[in-house]
């Protein structure tokens, strides 16, 4: 045989082996529990995007199967769910927990913190990611970033805040820490399902509510109800969390971890991307279409007020968890310096060239 043919012979059979190989490969199928109902773009679209990705990358040997908030019917239980292996994934938003640990909250958002860049900076290399597995270790799971808004908007008001008294007995869906700093205040504080919002304002059951931003309000109607549109305060780097069960993960073949890895990070920051882009696009649908919606800025007595009460709420709440307090505390260090850097590449930019 020619040394040609014998090479040929070689590689084809060597293909035949890893094809084979991936044949007989088992296949792993896990599932996945979302806060979200199934129609919640682009949350929806970046868990899409991350099970395509993963499913991809491996083959067809790694599946994950994605189970809304309409199926599973507990969009604040996926904690639990993933928890107890329910499921071994869930797509949610850390700050919903903080009735069952106030450990988790600070690592979706806080009142007058990072914004998107400067969080995931934070996460990424200033020591937020490894804060976040520690909070989630004792919950037997491992949580990622899983996608950022941006900086969300402050609401959508039937009625104009115009001083502090207006803020006194009003019914807003608000959840998180930023709930908590308007009922010092003297609102009454609700977390509503997402499903359930736009009934909630059209009824009257709140006068108000936050959501995210034009992107994602636009196709929930509410600016049809609320003429009054405020900018943010209190979510100014919303990322959502991808919840993975510890024991399920360690089963996993190194290479579908790193898989993982690779898709969520990946689908995380698209979302961020994809976000903003559709916010840009629909608020220039929102201001031709129903050009009655005022945007508007809280008062300065009513953000002085708020950062009155969000200094308080921390400090109370950091003397009821020491590790509440390292997390507090890794993040208002790490704002103080890359706050220098954000004014001078994005802040005094934008002020020249507006």
């Amino acid at each position: 045989m020619g040394k040609w043919k014998q090479l040929m012979l070689t590689v084809a059979l060597a293909l035949g082996l890893v094809a084979s190989a991936q044949a007989n490969e088992r296949k792993i199928v896990w599932k996945l529990a979302m806060s979200w109902g199934s129609t919640l773009h682009p949350f929806t679209t970046s868990v899409e995007s991350m099970a395509k990705m993963v499913e991809q990358m491996s083959d067809g040997n790694f599946i994950i199967r994605i189970d809304s908030a309409n199926k599973h019917k507990s969009a604040f239980g996926v904690l639990d769910m993933v928890k107890m292996g329910q499921y071994e994934m869930a797509h949610t938003a850390s700050y919903y927990w903080k009735g069952k640990d106030l450990d988790l909250l600070p690592f979706t958002t806080m009142p007058f913190g990072m914004t998107a860049p400067e969080q995931y900076a934070w996460f990424y290399y200033g020591g937020g990611l490894e804060l976040m597995q520690k909070a989630y270790a004792k919950h037997g799971m491992y949580s990622f970033p899983g996608g950022n808004t941006g900086n969300q908007m402050g609401g959508w008001f039937r009625k104009e805040i115009n001083s502090l008294e207006d803020l006194k007995g009003l019914k807003m869906r608000i959840p998180g820490f930023a709930g908590e700093v308007l009922a010092e205040l003297g609102s009454t504080v609700t977390n509503i399902a997402p499903g359930e919002l736009y009934t909630s304002l059209e009824r009257g059951t709140i006068d108000a509510l936050e959501w995210v931003g034009p992107g994602m309000d636009i196709n929930m109607g509410f600016h049809k109800i609320a003429p009054y549109y405020y900018t943010g305060w209190h979510e100014p780097a919303t990322e959502l969390q991808y919840l993975v069960n510890e024991k399920a993960f360690a089963k996993l073949p190194e290479k579908y971890k790193e898989i993982l890895r690779v898709a969520m990070r990946t689908a995380a920051y698209d979302m961020y991307a994809l976000n903003y882009h559709e916010s840009a696009e629909a608020w220039s649908k929102i201001a031709t279409e129903y050009p009655h919606i005022k945007v508007k800025t809280f008062p300065k007595e009513v953000m002085d007020a708020m950062k009155a009460a969000n200094a308080k709420l921390l400090k109370q709440m950091s003397e009821e968890s020491a590790f509440f307090k390292e997390v507090i505390d890794s993040q208002e260090a790490y704002l103080k310096k890359v706050r220098v850097w954000t004014k001078m590449s994005d802040f005094d930019y934008l002020k020249d060239n507006l």
